[in-house]
């Protein structure tokens, strides 16, 4: 597979390459895995981002976000509103530059993950993912769904949550096209619905309403809270934009992502703030306590639209942990290989959500801040990591088994660590300063993110790979010009 040069010469790697055909068939399963995304397959163009991002944020889950601030935090709604902008500001803005790099590379995102943590190194954040979205996000996003569908319907909650489950895995299984497809049609109902309810739910709030004094303690747990919401999307960014044609304007590509993520969050958390200053904490189903707060006919169409939300968000994340998974470099030799782990997935992820009927939000919120505690050192170490490389030829690097620097994968553990054992705030552990300083809140992520970025630049120039380059031999296309990352 490599091509050995002299030394201080470019390596010749040779791209593990996605078999069959594919194109633009929605009907049609996808084949293959994780593998580089031939030219001949491209399609799509920037403006499919957007709402590829905003429809899976179209649902129950995300206004939870802005409920908890003010519910369990002790936030007003203004200063819940303050912290949702911020910390969703900073989770779009990763995931705009993540996206951008799609159609460059035509890989995942947890096999650019790669470059910086190595093959075997990245089994660290690639085998958190995929267990995080393929199994967490999914048990999350169902439980949401099921909810509503019981409010609806008066169903029995385990048979309106087998019924969500059934209809997210059959479009996870079909794949990339049917994904984007999805969401697509999802779009036009659900943004209309939620507009709608929004207008309603925000006429009848009370915004200067007094609650329970959470300082800034509060505001900083519900500061990470938006943040972890928004930037639990950052590993999934190039899934879906790796189809792009390579001469795809890149930055027109992270921009739609980013807005997409940044304006369906803020808008659906901050009526979550609103619903909250006139509900209670008390009710078991937040979703049928949100949605007494409006008319019969709009609180029935609502639920039906956060249970068709929670099947656009469930369809990503099977997606997307199935793409993690087979990232771990597992050679297997089936052609439906990425559509058989979305089955396990999802399968898997079903009985976790049995687990979470009961006890939602604060599971929720917990599961919020476990989100930001990863990706925080992640984050970090492939920022670093792509800022030190900046103009290098790295696209080789993508599909070398050899290539295994320690540096991602120390920096990250470290960090984790590190940040979790002093400053984790969560109803399970409470760190060091937190416990001793509940002023504090949880800076777990911020923490996390500098120490790794930190730890990362010093192990690289230690090592000296700032020098390391390679290049991506693709079998069928003429070699082009070097894949060097570009600012979004």
């Amino acid at each position: 597979m490599t091509e050995t040069t002299s030394a201080g010469s470019t390596a010749v790697i040779e791209a593990e390459v996605r078999e069959g055909t594919y194109g633009a068939k929605v009907a049609t399963i996808e084949p293959g895995g994780a593998e580089y995304i031939p030219l001949s397959e491209r399609h799509g163009r920037p403006l499919q981002q957007f709402w590829t991002w905003v429809s899976p944020n179209m649902e129950f889950a995300t206004i939870f976000v802005g409920i908890i601030g003010v519910w369990y935090f002790g936030q007003s709604f203004w200063m819940a509103t303050l912290a949702v902008v911020l910390g969703t500001a900073i989770g779009s803005l990763a995931q705009g530059t993540l996206a951008a790099r799609g159609p460059l590379f035509g890989v995942p995102q947890m096999v650019l993950s790669r470059i910086g943590f190595g093959f075997r190194g990245n089994i660290l954040p690639a085998g958190i993912n995929s267990l995080v979205a393929g199994v967490g996000w999914f048990a999350v996003n169902s439980v949401s769904g099921a909810f509503a569908l019981n409010a609806l319907l008066g169903w029995n909650t385990r048979l309106c949550l087998l019924i969500i489950v059934v209809v997210q895995l059959a479009v996870a299984f079909f794949g990339h096209n049917l994904v984007h497809a999805f969401e697509r049609w999802a779009f036009p109902f659900l943004v209309v619905v939620f507009v709608i309810a929004s207008v309603v739910i925000v006429g009848k709030s009370h915004p200067g309403a007094v609650h329970q004094a959470g300082g800034l303690g509060g505001w900083l747990i519900t500061f990470g809270a938006a943040f972890g919401y928004a930037a639990g999307w950052n590993p999934y960014a190039s899934d879906y934009t790796r189809y792009l044609p390579k001469d795809t304007n890149r930055r027109a590509a992270g921009l739609w992502a980013a807005l997409g993520v940044f304006v369906s969050c803020v808008v659906l958390e901050t009526v979550g703030a609103a619903a909250a200053t006139v509900t209670s904490s008390a009710s078991a189903n937040p979703t049928a306590s949100f949605v007494g707060l409006l008319p019969t006919w709009i609180a029935d169409i609502t639920l039906l639209a956060i249970a068709l939300g929670a099947v656009c968000a469930n369809a990503l994340n099977v997606y997307s942990g199935s793409m993690s998974f087979l990232a771990l470099g597992f050679r297997l030799p089936l052609t439906l290989r990425r559509a058989i782990v979305a089955i396990v997935f999802g399968v898997a992820g079903f009985f976790l959500a049995l687990s979470g009927l009961s006890d939602a939000g604060q599971r929720y919120d917990n599961f919020l801040l476990v989100i930001a505690y990863w990706i925080g050192p992640w984050l970090g170490v492939f920022f670093a990591d792509q800022f030190l490389r900046r103009g290098k030829r790295v696209d080789g690097l993508l599909f070398d088994r050899r290539h295994n620097p320690w540096a991602g994968l120390a920096a990250m553990a470290i960090s984790m660590g590190v940040s979790i054992w002093l400053f984790a705030n969560q109803t399970d552990y409470v760190g060091l300063i937190p416990r001793s300083h509940p002023a504090f809140g949880d800076l777990t992520f911020e923490v996390g993110f500098l120490l790794a970025a930190g730890l990362y630049a010093l192990a690289f120039k230690l090592r000296g790979e700032g020098s390391v380059e390679e290049r991506l031999d693709i079998p069928g296309e003429t070699p082009v010009e070097a894949m060097a990352p570009e600012p979004v």
